[in-house]
């Protein structure tokens, strides 16, 4: 038993022409799910099948080892011609190499966001699971109504909180899987025993209209960061951090005596303990200088603590620990939210920032952007991040 992708494409569309080979986050659209198959251990072989010249050259110039081009009949490849169609089409075309048991992962081009580890564990789902067919959906819990005014999946009188909701399966239509025998039997991408692959809700991205293609490059990019950054994540030797804004909330208290004092996070505070037991040297390096920080290091029990470090200062302080320990500024780990922290958030190996930290922060290149906010566990999500990977 094999198992094909199938991505059928056209050079047609009306919204966005020709979409599927249009640059998406610097690539052609198609290349993001050839990619992603191609990693794959579980598909055997990739076929696009499409009609259009351009893109089967856009594809055959990937050199890929499992991608092949399968000419698709014009009369398949109309606006109104069904995605059964091209792939009965390419069953019969190619019914001397496939068997009835071969599996068939029906894919779609304008679904960029999935991943090698979306197929791998749909695959292994729809084996364990005994089932005659698989797609993806995402889980999203919206109020839905009918025109009529009617709501659809919830009493408005028993309004649910967002947590007690269930909410509805929605096909984000990135594959469907069924084999060659079935797709064969019910004429259609789908039949008998069907199951559902859970995919992230971000992944429910339509790329119709403008519009959509800059919400998904959005999206996109912060997927491609996560991915540079994670890969990173086992290296670390030292964890670093800012205070204000990453540690703290980024306010200025004071009592009626002028006396200033910040609020930290318990949680952040048991983030170091976490990393010091997993063998991780950590430190803080700020622009301020005061005792109550000083205070705080010291209950924290940080390895290393530097105050007073501006216009350029942060990185020269982590270079000052990277020749203590040797260790490179590839194997550091830093949190930062504000301008102050650029020069050193580009520098080091992992670099993430809290979720109200500033734009110029943001946009930095491979910049892991954290759920919460300075003060809120930002810290804690950060270094629990970095110790599940080693």
């Amino acid at each position: 038993m094999r198992t094909i992708a199938f991505i059928p494409v056209r050079c047609g569309s009306k919204s966005i022409p020709f979409k599927n080979i249009k640059l998406f986050c610097g690539k052609p659209l198609i290349y993001w799910p050839l990619r992603a198959l191609e990693d794959c251990e579980a598909i055997d072989q990739v076929v696009v099948a499409t009609d259009c010249e351009a893109i089967a050259r856009v594809v055959q110039d990937f050199n890929l080892k499992k991608t092949t081009v399968y000419r698709r009949l014009a009369e398949n490849a109309t606006d109104t011609a069904s995605t059964e169609s091209v792939m009965l089409e390419y069953i019969a075309a190619a019914t001397p190499q496939l068997q009835l048991s071969d599996v068939m992962v029906l894919v779609q081009a304008t679904s960029p966001l999935t991943q090698t580890q979306h197929f791998e564990e749909a695959l292994m789902q729809y084996q364990s699971e005994h089932l005659d067919a698989m797609l993806s959906c995402v889980n999203t819990k919206r109020f839905i109504w009918n025109k009529n005014g009617t709501p659809q999946n919830y009493d408005f009188y028993k309004r649910p909180r967002r947590q007690d909701f269930e909410g509805d399966w929605v096909e984000n239509g990135a594959f469907y899987i069924h084999t060659v025998g079935g797709i064969l039997k019910h004429q259609c991408r789908l039949g008998g025993k069907v199951g559902i692959y859970e995919m992230p809700e971000y992944t429910f991205v339509e790329l119709d209209e403008p519009h959509d293609w800059i919400t998904a490059e959005l999206l996109m990019q912060q997927q491609l960061k996560q991915e540079v950054v994670l890969t990173n994540f086992k290296n670390v030797k030292i964890f670093l951090t800012d205070v204000d804004g990453v540690l703290t909330d980024g306010s200025m208290y004071y009592t009626e005596n002028g006396d200033e004092f910040k609020r930290f996070h318990t949680h952040d505070g048991m983030a170091f303990e976490l990393l010091r037991n997993a063998g991780i040297k950590t430190g803080i390096i700020t622009s301020e200088q005061t005792d109550m920080v000083a205070r705080r290091a010291a209950k924290l029990k940080v390895d290393y603590l530097f105050q007073g470090k501006r216009n350029g200062g942060k990185l020269a302080a982590a270079q000052e620990i990277c020749q203590q320990e040797g260790v490179k500024l590839s194997e550091i780990a830093y949190v930062g939210d504000d301008v102050n922290c650029l020069e050193l958030l580009q520098a080091v190996g992992v670099a993430a920032c809290p979720a109200n930290a500033v734009a110029a922060i943001k946009n930095i290149p491979n910049v892991l952007w954290l759920t919460k906010k300075g003060g809120d566990g930002a810290v804690r999500e950060f270094a629990e991040l970095i110790l599940e990977a080693q």
